[in-house]
């Protein structure tokens, strides 16, 4: 039975993990990429130096896009759900950071992001298993 949950643990907070997160296409110590399926961007960082493991989250709506606190909040809470119930399709030992952009005009209903969040994760999780694949050939 899996648990459901989004505890601060798997919260992205510390600046020093997002500037490395924006700034991962620059370094060469980790691997990193970005995927879109629209109404969502995600910029994604493995770094096996961090010390402990699990996938770390963080969720954007720009002030640009939705011009309402209302709307921006209830997008973020969208996308969390939706990760939630996304999340185990990605492994747990990785050592992941995953920054989700909102790209939309407008609000979108829960299924196109839904959809769209499992569609990210599904391709981050292809990209993290067949880098691993070519790692161990």
């Amino acid at each position: 039975m899996h648990k459901f949950s989004l505890n601060k643990r798997q919260r992205l907070c510390s600046q020093i993990a997002i500037d490395r997160l924006f700034l991962s296409s620059r370094q060469t110590e980790g691997e990193s990429g970005h995927t879109v399926a629209y109404p969502w961007r995600a910029v994604w960082y493995r770094d096996d130096s961090r010390e402990e493991t699990g996938t770390k989250i963080l969720i954007s709506v720009p002030k640009k896009k939705l011009k309402h606190a209302v709307d921006r909040v209830k997008m973020r809470r969208r996308c969390r759900e939706a990760y939630r119930f996304r999340q185990f399709s990605i492994q747990k030992d990785l050592k992941l950071d995953i920054a989700f952009i909102y790209i939309g005009n407008g609000l979108t209903d829960f299924t196109s992001s839904h959809d769209s969040i499992g569609k990210i994760l599904n391709n981050i999780n292809k990209k993290l298993l067949s880098s691993l694949d070519k790692d161990e050939k």
